[in-house]
Formats: structure tokens, sequence, C-alpha cells
């Protein structure tokens, strides 16, 4: 089974650029309607713009940009070094939430948002 997390974005060009920036390197797939980032065999992030959203979904739900800056998830990346992709993330504009610390769960985690209000964490567990 492959995974697909999709982000409804504000604008899709900003989102590409913010990611490729976080993540180190460009988009697997990036055409009008759709970003894609492989983050694993099974697992991708995608991008889609709110309108292509709403284009989509023919008004069966609440437009995406209603919910603009609103935090309802998060991404929870577990990677070898997460304060430099933290790092990367502030410098590319996202703002911190959390600063980088160890956590009761095991990880040493810090937390930001991205411009779409998305939560982004990144995380490294504890030896």
């Amino acid at each position: 089974m492959r995974t697909h997390f999709i982000l409804y974005v504000a604008d899709q060009q900003k989102g590409t650029a913010f990611y490729s920036e976080v993540l180190g390197r460009p988009p697997d797939l990036n055409v009008p309607g759709m970003t894609e980032f492989r983050l694993g065999d099974n697992t991708v992030l995608g991008l889609m713009p709110e309108e292509g959203a709403a284009r989509l979904f023919g008004g069966r739900i609440e437009h995406p940009s209603l919910a603009h800056r609103v935090p309802r998830a998060e991404v929870y990346l577990v990677v070898n070094d997460p304060d430099a992709y933290h790092a990367r993330a502030l410098a590319a504009g996202a703002r911190e939430i959390s600063p980088m610390i160890e956590r009761d769960w095991g990880h040493r985690a810090a937390y930001a948002v991205d411009a779409d209000g998305h939560v982004l964490a990144f995380a490294k567990e504890i030896s």
C-alpha cells in the first residue's frame, strides 16, 4: 500500500519552493494542480491548490480556504538530522512554535508552522 498525505495550499508554487527547501530536494512530480515528494518507498507528501480541492469535491465540503492557517493535523517526520530540517524550515519562512527538545515519548522534536498553517514536526529517536 502506498500512502499519500496531501496538504491543501493557497499557492502551489510557494508551497513547492518551501517544501523543496525544507526537504533539501526537488519534488518528484510537479504539474499544475499537484506536487509530490516521495518520503519513502510507500509514502508521498502531496501539495494541492485549495482551488483544485474545491473543484475536485464539487462543493460537497467547505472550501479549503476557509480553514487557511487553522491547523487540524501535523506532518511529523522522523529524520536523521531534525535540527537541520527544522533550521531549513525556519529559513524558508516557517514560524517556530516549539523548539527542539526531548519529548516524553522518546523523541527529540521541534515544531513549526508553514505559510498555510500546516504544523511540521522534525524528530529523531533519543538513543
